[in-house]
């Protein structure tokens, strides 16, 4: 048993990083693309694409598209949330560099888990609410709230990242017999109304993409779902405690695609913000795992 426990989470942990890589990608090329198009226009065909693909995948399953329960409200809820993440967060990788984004980005288990506390009424002891405080002073380092050093465009990411949270938050809700196809039909068919949302704010009017810009956004849609896919398989095959932690593998591929590729070089703020805030949601996710007097 234990041999298969182990097995399972070493299988659940590769399916973690790879989808955590493969998150990395899906953002690179979606910024990639914002600079010229844009973000209303091209979060719309994200959006399109990686709808068309769950619901074939739907259909090849011999499932509803689009399951009864979700006018249930826990799920109205998590629509409504994932709107609001997938909305600023698009604007964050148009307009925010890629490093301060995705450090933000990996304070959303942190949230979850004071969320789950505050709304859900589970029990979190003091070291892990310690843990969180500090991965906020990351959040902080990296906003830098002061007159002279502020960057306002970084409060996009916090917005996307709150909506993500509270979005994984209402997930623990959501009805068990909707099927990740369904969920994924759904979380892509939100991408479709936050795009529909920022057109109307575009800096641009809307215009056909290039076939480059178009090849770019269809290939973001299937490594999106490529990634919800492998991510889903790995909360399945291993223990959450034990997969969960690698999460923060999207951090280190995400900042070496923004010195390779957009030329971005983090400040030590940037960078210490973002450590903090991995060590503190690593403490707490392995904590959680823990029998409860321990936490």
């Amino acid at each position: 048993m234990a041999e298969r426990d182990a097995s399972g989470n070493m299988l659940g942990a590769l399916f973690m990083c790879a989808a955590m890589t493969l998150f990395a990608i899906e953002d690179a090329l979606f910024k990639s693309v914002t600079p010229a198009l844009p973000p209303g226009e091209a979060t719309l065909i994200f959006g399109l694409t990686g709808t068309s693909i769950y619901v074939l995948l739907t259909l090849r399953a011999r499932e509803p598209v689009l399951h009864p329960a979700i006018l249930r409200p826990s799920l109205m809820i998590r629509t409504f949330f994932e709107i609001v993440g997938r909305l600023f967060f698009a604007l964050s990788l148009a307009y925010t560099p890629l490093a301060v984004t995705s450090s933000i980005l990996q304070a959303a288990p942190l949230v979850v888990t004071a969320g789950a506390a505050l709304l859900l009424g589970e029990k979190v002891g003091p070291r892990r609410w310690i843990a969180m405080a500090v991965g906020f002073m990351g959040v902080l380092m990296i906003l830098r709230p002061t007159p002279d050093a502020f960057r306002p465009d970084a409060l996009l990411a916090v917005a996307g990242m709150i909506g993500f949270a509270m979005r994984d938050l209402y997930t623990r809700a959501s009805p068990p017999a909707v099927s990740t196809n369904q969920l994924g039909v759904l979380g892509f068919a939100v991408i479709i109304v936050a795009g529909l949302i920022m057109l109307p704010f575009d800096p641009a009017p809307p215009r056909l993409p290039t076939g480059t810009e178009l090849g770019r956004l269809l290939l973001t849609g299937v490594v999106g779902v490529t990634a919800y896919t492998a991510l889903t398989r790995a909360m399945r095959v291993g223990e959450v405690s034990v997969v969960a932690p690698f999460r923060y593998s999207r951090l280190l591929v995400a900042l070496t695609f923004a010195f390779l590729f957009f030329g971005e070089r983090p400040d030590l703020w940037t960078l210490a913000g973002g450590l903090l805030i991995v060590v503190s949601g690593v403490y707490t996710l392995l904590r959680s795992g823990k029998p409860r007097r321990a936490a």
